[in-house]
């Protein structure tokens, strides 16, 4: 999975794209984690527990989970992923370009 997110932060590079990660992982697994895998985007600590304020808020029930949010910050797709996420991401930032603002297209 890392990989595939890698080379999709890299591919929107300059477009108006925001990947975004929340991991419930112990702080130093995470950071291990975040090293290896070479992660380039935010990914913010929920608390150490699958349960923590974010995941609660999100309604997160199962790791990983991936929400695509449209600029207006409106899930518009859940739990795509590879060829599947690539779609989702092309279709929004389609859209984002017609619209005459397009600051923020989508977010992962």
């Amino acid at each position: 999975m890392y990989p595939h997110e890698r080379s999709l932060v890299q591919r929107m590079q300059g477009k108006p794209f925001a990947f975004l990660g929340i991991n419930s992982d112990p702080k130093d697994r995470l950071r291990k984690v975040v090293e290896k895998e070479k992660m380039t985007w935010p990914s913010w600590w929920d608390g150490g527990s699958p349960s923590g304020p974010i995941a609660g808020r999100w309604n997160v029930r199962g790791w990983p989970t991936v929400y695509v949010l449209d600029r207006n910050g409106v899930i518009r797709f859940k739990n795509v992923r590879d060829k599947a996420l690539d779609e989702a991401v092309e279709t929004l930032l389609a859209e984002a370009t017609k619209s005459k603002d397009s600051s923020t297209a989508v977010t992962c």
